[in-house]
This record gives structure tokens, sequence and C-alpha cells, in this order.
């Protein structure tokens, strides 16, 4: 069983960048980074596959996220630039075993992933 822990999130005004760090207490395969706000669905940010050369990302946050994973440290990040008010809730890392095809679709789907992180709240004000 794999544990994930994220670090890096605050409160930022508009604008501003944080980066997110996510570390595995063993190897991993297929990372993302999912969010939540109270209310509504945990939706899905960014995923990399295990190598680390591919990536999908939600049309929210293209262009101003950016997934990447140290495989030699466990790690996974999100560096998240020129952020916004609607990017604010809280940020889950999950990792995924079980063998799928890893899509633009499937790649931000909750149900494919199996470890879950206990979130790092990031917060933006206007």
């Amino acid at each position: 069983q794999v544990q994930l822990v994220e670090s890096g999130g605050g409160s930022v005004p508009a604008g501003g960048s944080l980066r997110l760090l996510c570390a595995a207490s063993g190897s991993t395969v297929v990372m993302a980074w999912f969010r939540q706000t109270p209310g509504k669905e945990r939706e899905g940010v960014a995923s990399v596959n295990a190598g680390g050369g591919n990536t999908y990302y939600a049309d929210s946050v293209k262009g101003r996220f950016t997934m990447s994973r140290d495989n030699a440290k466990n790690t996974v990040y999100l560096q998240m630039s020129n952020l916004k008010p609607e990017d604010t809730g809280m940020y889950y890392c999950a990792a995924g075993y079980r063998t799928w095809v890893w899509t633009a679709v499937s790649a931000l789907s909750n149900r494919n992933y199996d470890y879950w992180g206990q979130g790092t709240q990031v917060t933006v004000s206007s």
C-alpha cells in the first residue's frame, strides 16, 4: 500500500504562483492531481504517465499548470502559475496501479486511481 503526502498549498493573490508536492512512500505508476471545493465533485486537474514524458491537463488549467515527476524521489509536482480565484480548493494527489488505457478522459477520472493523499488547501484571493 502506498502512502501519499501532499504539501505546498497556501494562500496567494490572483496572478500568483504555488508549487505543490506529493511524496509517495514507494514507487508509483500513473499519478494525478485532483481538486475539490465544498459541494462539488472532485475534478481532475493534471495527470502524468509512469515515465513522466506525457501529461494531460484539464482545459481550465492548460497553459498555467505544469505537472512533473521525479521517480528517483518518488515525488510528483504541480507548478501553478497565474492562479485565479476559481483555482481555490483542496488539492489531492492520486496514484493509479490498475491496468487501464490512459487517455485525456481516463487520466482525469477519479475512478481510475487507487490511493489518495489527505490533500493540501489552495486559496486564491481576488
